[in-house]
């Protein structure tokens, strides 16, 4: 039976077709995946060093009207992202006691370096790790905020967060509702995490989860575009009454360099800011697709003669609607732009708060736009076309200004 079928295996083989290799064409000293082409008009590499959405000189760092005069009137310091959020907490730890660092890897520097040298200054007592429990670790700081403490909690991505989110929502969130007249709270918790992609994030290290959070009553969900913003945005976080998400776009960690004032400084929450002003169309965003739009801006307005408003919401719980209601109704048509899952994202909060404004909704001229992460899991990779690119937010610039 074996000898019988070996012969037929035999047989079969030799009648097959010989494979022809020069049958098929096989691009050489090339990629065969989709890449950025030579003569690309809109989807180029983003420059951050020409950036208008950055500070490249003293001047500019020190020009916002936001920042207090001592600052104004200080020395500034070149700093990319991580090294700003770690000159915050430095800050925090020096000039208040009640602050502590905590969190996986933190003592060593952790994985994107934002704590380095804070445990040698501080001590092992205020900056430490723990163990992998993301649970335990935001769980840990609710107790000690509770306590009258100031903790900085750690979770190492924001794709981990998901085991702490009973203790964000169900402790710190409604500790002080649940506590009535005792008085006790967990307002002091800041938690940090790094979010967003970065090209090769895949499913568990790209994710956008800020919407999640802002359905959640008694926080606030920060996200800075800067390191200017970032350092400023932290420390009022730290010093916030409020338990704080605070979301790091973890792309801009090494890729966003900037004069940053050397001195303590907050920026404020709850509060948007105009980057750029315009009239034909306002484009709100935070975090790193601020770069994104301003791009798409820029080639819109050269190619269509417009000029386009763009606001970075930098607090997206609870936030700013005076700012962008005022926009708006000047403009008449508006685009909101965001990484995370289109749908229930904050470009829909934003959107219907717009249309359920009788005095912003009666000057739409367009239908309200939004161009945000697909509804699917981040590809590995695929992962550049699930989020929002210059190409996708020009056309929608285009389609609200043809409406």
């Amino acid at each position: 039976m074996r000898t019988q079928t070996a012969r037929q295996l035999r047989r079969a083989l030799a009648t097959r077709p010989r494979f022809d290799a020069a049958r098929i064409a096989v691009p050489a000293a090339s990629r065969c995946y989709s890449s950025h082409p030579p003569n690309a008009r809109l989807n180029l590499p983003l420059d951050y060093s020409t950036t208008h959405l950055i500070a490249h000189t003293t001047q500019s760092a020190l020009a916002s009207p936001e920042l207090p005069p001592e600052i104004r009137n200080g020395p500034t310091k070149k700093m990319n992202l991580f090294q700003a959020v770690g000159d915050a907490m430095n800050i925090a730890l020096a000039e208040d006691d009640s602050v502590l660092v905590f969190g996986e890897d933190v003592a060593f520097g952790g994985v994107f370096r934002c704590t380095m040298k804070l445990a040698e200054t501080h001590g092992p007592e205020r900056v430490f790790n723990t163990p992998l429990n993301e649970g335990a670790i935001v769980g840990f700081g609710v107790g000690l905020a509770a306590a009258g403490m100031r903790p900085v909690a750690e979770i190492q991505f924001a794709d981990y967060v998901f085991p702490a989110f009973d203790q964000i929502v169900n402790e710190a969130a409604k500790f002080r509702y649940r506590d009535g007249t005792c008085g006790r709270n967990a307002g002091g918790l800041t938690v940090r995490m790094p979010c967003g992609g970065v090209g090769h994030g895949a499913l568990y290290h790209t994710q956008s989860p800020e919407a999640l959070f802002t359905h959640v009553p008694g926080v606030r969900v920060v996200v800075p575009r800067s390191p200017l913003q970032a350092k400023g945005l932290l420390l009022a976080s730290i010093r916030c009454n409020d338990p704080v998400i605070f979301m790091e776009p973890k792309i801009l960690y090494r890729a966003a360099v900037e004069q940053v004032p050397v001195g303590a400084y907050e920026l404020p929450l709850s509060k948007a800011e105009v980057v750029k002003e315009g009239k034909d169309v306002t484009i709100i965003s935070y975090g790193q697709p601020m770069y994104t739009c301003e791009s798409a801006i820029k080639r819109a307005e050269e190619d269509l003669g417009i000029s386009a408003q763009l606001i970075d919401l930098r607090t997206v719980y609870p936030w700013d609607k005076e700012t962008v209601f005022n926009s708006v109704r000047k403009t008449g048509r508006v685009i909101i732009v965001h990484e995370s899952m289109v749908n229930a994202g904050v470009g829909a909060e934003v959107a219907a708060a717009i249309q359920e404004d009788p005095q912003t909704f009666i000057r739409l001229e367009a239908p309200v736009s939004r161009v945000a992460g697909w509804s699917i899991n981040n590809p590995l990779l695929y992962e550049k076309f699930s989020l929002p690119d210059v190409t996708r937010i020009y056309d929608s610039i285009r389609g609200v200004l043809s409406y």
